[in-house]
């Protein structure tokens, strides 16, 4: 093997775009595929009572184990099974309600070839992704899906690569067709990605991530701005709510109201804090989306954000810096 360092950029370049160009081919070369065996094939995996189970080896392997985490995160429940360990004890993992979707790009895989009896025996159906449709494998699947290509962007021919980007968007065809089959929503894809940025979005109330009680700030109406003040410095949120005798919010008192103080010559320790407060302040309720929360602040250009019950009773408060450690930003 030699080793090349005087390559040219535009050269470098031009091979780039030749693997591009090969693999979008062979994805175009798809369209066709898309056919009354691809019907099949969803027909299978919508009314598969168990999980669907998905093997491969090699390369064909790696694909699988995507298109199995790509089914179970979409609603179709799926996990990979190594069709090497399958005949070593995994094939307990499979049961009689299960589907199978192999891929094998010869449609000759030993390993797959080794265990196809006892999936045989099961009565499980089996959709084969392949290269080849007149294999072995592809004789004895319940559905074949043509996942052949004309060449490999390898330019040896050798490496898997055109097979391989094939066969993984036809698992993804099969799990988007699936996941509107099932009327799979947003909200269920947040299910299953509860810490990720749309689940977050989708999932955590105002209520999981407002301050309450001791760490909530409040002051009465008739409290000196002295009292604010220290509410404010005690509670770190940069603001207080100002509240009646009964618990009503009454306003709110923000770092910008300070600065309105300092700009007139107030006595601090007399001056009560409804005098400067903002009234009429806009609130959330402790049921709406913290998503929600992040966009009425951003839509009205505020930090911070008081939170109220149907009876306008104070409950909690949040700021910006809340929804950023929450992840909601």
């Amino acid at each position: 093997m030699t080793t090349a360092f005087n390559i040219d950029a535009e050269k470098l370049k031009a091979l780039g775009l030749a693997v591009v160009e090969t693999e979008a081919e062979a994805i175009q070369g798809l369209c066709q595929r898309i056919d009354d065996n691809f019907v099949d094939a969803c027909q299978f995996l919508l009314k598969c009572e168990g999980r669907i189970v998905v093997i491969g080896m090699g390369k064909s392997g790696h694909i699988g184990g995507k298109i199995a985490a790509t089914l179970a995160s979409t609603g179709s429940p799926a996990f990979f099974v190594h069709p090497g360990e399958a005949s070593h004890g995994d094939m307990g993992m499979i049961t009689g309600k299960d589907v199978v979707i192999g891929l094998s790009n010869s449609g000759e895989t030993s390993e797959i070839l080794t265990i196809l009896p006892i999936i045989k025996r099961l009565g499980v159906p089996l959709v084969l992704l392949t290269g080849r449709p007149q294999s072995t494998l592809a004789e004895s699947a319940d559905v074949c899906l043509d996942v052949s290509v004309a060449k490999e962007a390898c330019p040896h021919g050798l490496a898997p690569t055109s097979s391989t980007t094939a066969a993984l968007v036809m698992g993804d065809a099969l799990a988007v067709t699936l996941l509107e089959a099932r009327g799979f929503t947003a909200e269920d894809f947040a299910l299953s990605h509860p810490n990720g940025v749309l689940g977050k979005r989708l999932l955590l109330h105002v209520s999981d991530v407002m301050h309450v009680g001791t760490t909530l700030p409040n002051v009465l109406t008739t409290a000196p701005i002295t009292d604010a003040l220290l509410e404010m410095s005690n509670k770190g949120l940069g603001m207080t709510a100002v509240t009646d005798e009964k618990g009503n919010l009454v306003g709110i008192f923000t770092d910008g109201d300070l600065r309105r103080v300092f700009m007139q010559e107030v006595d601090l320790h007399t001056t009560p804090i409804a005098e400067f407060m903002t009234g009429n302040c806009k609130t959330g309720r402790p049921d709406m989306l913290a998503a929600e929360a992040l966009a009425l602040m951003q839509q009205y250009k505020i930090n911070g954000l008081l939170i109220v019950d149907e009876q306008q009773q104070l409950v909690g408060a949040l700021n910006m810096h809340d929804l950023l450690r929450a992840g909601v930003v």
